[in-house]
């Protein structure tokens, strides 16, 4: 943890100055490299809408499976998700305040498409903040590889939809993960600061 955040910190600052230099540099090429004139894919539309179902389906179940089975580890992971969940969201719409970014499609009319209208703020990228911070959580809830790996391509899946869609930069996709990643450290660290260790239970290993 000690090492992590001053390395997360410094990447955050750097993704959190939109410049209109800074994004017309490289935000807006890459874009546009990946926004077409039409952005219609289903595909693409369903994956972004998967944010909010998928992990909303993965925290209720979770805490579903925690009551039903009286395991209390994964009651406690439940927690730990809706408090991820909590921080990542607090910290995304603070930042999206203060920074108050116009979305690329009402910056650069004409250059970038969308699927349907949005206007309000940009940076970051409220989609992808909570993507990551439910990849990360599950990572880090069960360390294995065909979690880990689904966990964040999903996630990554979610960035490249939003530039797909033509509702972020590339810049508000990369600050919403890091912001996502830090909060699923976060609240890991704080749910084992809150609970003692859990004794497990026979069943709970079943």
């Amino acid at each position: 943890m000690a090492k992590f955040f001053p390395n997360l910190v410094l990447l955050f600052l750097v993704l959190s100055i939109p410049t209109k230099g800074y994004a017309q540099n490289w935000d807006v090429a890459v874009l546009k490299s990946i926004n077409p004139t039409h952005p219609t894919s289903q595909f693409w539309r369903a994956t972004s809408a998967s944010t909010y179902y998928f992990s909303a389906g993965v925290g209720f179940g979770t805490l579903i499976y925690g009551i039903e089975g009286d395991n209390v580890q994964a009651r406690q992971h439940a927690f730990e998700l809706f408090l991820n969940y909590g921080i990542s969201t607090l910290a995304s719409e603070a930042l999206k305040i203060s920074i108050n970014r116009t979305r690329p499609a009402d910056r650069y009319p004409g250059e970038i498409f969308v699927s349907s209208p949005i206007h309000g703020k940009s940076f970051p990228s409220g989609h992808e903040t909570l993507a990551f911070s439910t990849a990360t959580s599950l990572a880090l809830e069960y360390p294995k590889w065909y979690v880990i790996i689904p966990a964040y391509l999903w996630a990554g899946s979610v960035g490249y939809s939003r530039l797909y869609l033509g509702k972020h930069y590339p810049s508000d996709v990369l600050g919403g993960a890091v912001i996502g990643i830090g909060s699923g450290y976060v609240s890991h660290w704080l749910t084992r600061r809150i609970f003692k260790p859990y004794e497990l239970k026979p069943k709970d290993h079943e």
